[in-house]
C-alpha cells in the first residue's frame, strides 16, 4: 500500500455536511436501470471554486461553469451531473442545451438559473437527450435527502467506465464542520487536472471565493494533478468546490487546506486504483531534482515502457532512468539512485 502524508482520518462515505443534500438517479441514459443522473444541492448560497480540464477543446459545460463563477462564485447553490454524454464538442446546440440544463433545474428547486452548475461526462460528440435531461431533474430533484445513502447514490450516479463509487469525508477532531468529496475517473487519467468529475463540499464557513480558489488549487496540485492512468486529456472534466457556511465556523486556514488536500488524496487515490486495465498502483518519489521533480514524474508515469515494465513485474530499472533524462529537466546522471 503507498503511504500518503494525511493528517486526518478519511472515511469513504458521506454523511453529517450541514445544509447539503445528494440524489443518484436513472433518468436512462444507461439502458440496464444503473444511476446515471445526479444533483448536489445546498439550502443557502455557497462560495464556490472551480478548477478546469487544461484541454484547448473544452465541454459545453465546462464553458458554462467557467463563465458562471466569473460572475457568481459567491451564490452556487446546486451542481447537475448527467453521465453517457459528455455535452463536448456540440456546438452552440451544446452551450445551449448546457444552459438548459440548468435553467431547468433552477426552476424544479425554485433558485435562480445562476446558482446551477452543470457537468456531464461520456460520449464525445453526441447531443444531450433532452427528455431525458428532463426527466432526470425532475426524480433527482424528488429524491434530495442529505443522508449517507443520498450521497452514496449520487457517488454511483456520475460513475461511467469506473466500477465503484469514490466518495471521501474527513472531521477534525472538536470541530462542527466536515468537508466531504465525490468523485468519477477511470479512464483518461493524466496529470494537470485535466480528466476526472470531482465534487467537493462543506459546511465550514469561507467568505472569500478567491481564498476557497487558492485552497482548492493548492489540494489539486498534490492530488488529481499527481496522477496518470493512461496519459490521455479529457475535454469536460471539473474539480468544484462548494463551501456554504453552514457550520458557523470559520476554520484555521493552514487546518482546513491539510484536510482538503486529505480529501482530494482519497478520491484521486481510488480513480488510480480504478482506472481501466490497470492491475498495479505505482507511487512514484523523485527528490533532489531543484523543483524539476513533478516533470520528471510525469515523464515516468507517462512512459509506456515504464508502464509495461511495471506490468510484466520487470525490474528494468534503465527504463526510468532514461524517462528521467527526458524529461526536459537538468540532472545529473552520475548523481542518479
Amino acid at each position: 500500500m503507498p503511504t500518503f502524508p494525511t493528517q486526518f482520518p478519511v472515511e469513504t462515505r458521506i454523511s453529517g455536511i450541514k445544509r447539503f443534500k445528494a440524489a443518484g438517479v436513472h433518468a436512462g441514459y444507461k439502458q440496464d436501470g444503473a444511476l446515471d443522473f445526479a444533483l448536489i444541492y445546498s439550502e443557502i448560497p455557497c462560495i464556490t471554486a472551480g478548477v478546469f480540464t487544461t484541454n484547448l477543446v473544452k465541454a459545453a459545460p465546462v464553458l458554462v461553469d467557467m463563465e458562471r463563477l466569473r460572475a457568481n462564485s459567491a451564490g452556487i447553490r446546486a451542481v447537475v451531473v448527467n453521465t453517457r454524454c459528455a455535452n463536448a464538442c456540440t456546438g452552440q446546440q451544446g452551450i445551449d442545451n448546457a444552459l438548459m440544463m440548468a435553467r431547468w433545474t433552477a426552476e424544479r428547486l425554485g433558485i435562480r438559473e445562476d446558482e446551477v452548475l452543470v457537468m456531464s461526462t461520456g460520449v464525445i460528440g453526441t447531443q444531450l437527450n433532452m427528455d431525458i435531461i428532463r426527466r432526470g431533474i425532475d426524480l433527482a430533484a424528488d429524491s434530495l435527502a442529505d443522508d449517507e445513502m443520498a450521497w452514496a447514490n449520487a457517488a454511483a450516479a456520475i460513475m461511467t467506465t469506473d466500477t465503484r463509487p469514490k466518495a471521501a469525508l474527513t472531521k477534525p477532531e472538536d470541530a462542527v464542520y466536515g468537508i466531504g468529496g465525490i468523485a468519477k475517473g477511470a479512464g483518461m487519467i493524466a496529470p494537470n487536472m485535466a480528466t476526472m468529475l470531482g465534487l467537493v463540499v462543506t459546511d465550514a464557513q469561507i467568505s472569500d471565493p478567491h481564498a476557497a480558489h487558492a485552497l482548492l488549487t493548492k489540494a489539486a496540485d498534490v492530488s488529481f494533478n499527481c496522477i496518470s492512468v493512461d496519459g490521455d486529456t479529457s475535454t469536460n472534466d471539473t474539480l468544484l468546490l462548494l463551501a456554504n457556511g453552514a457550520s458557523g465556523e470559520a476554520p484555521e486556514y493552514n487546518l482546513f487546506s491539510e484536510m482538503l488536500k486529505d480529501v482530494c488524496l482519497q478520491l484521486a487515490v481510488e480513480i488510480v486504483r480504478d482506472g481501466e486495465g490497470a492491475t498495479k498502483f505505482i507511487e512514484l518519489v523523485v527528490s533532489g531534482a531543484g523543483g524539476g521533480e513533478k516533470a520528471i514524474a510525469n515523464t515516468i508515469a507517462t512512459s509506456p515502457l515504464v508502464k509495461t515494465a511495471f506490468y510484466g513485474g520487470d525490474p528494468n530499472w534503465g527504463r526510468i532512468i532514461a524517462a528521467a533524462g527526458r524529461a526536459g529537466i537538468e540532472v545529473d546522471p552520475m548523481q542518479m539512485r
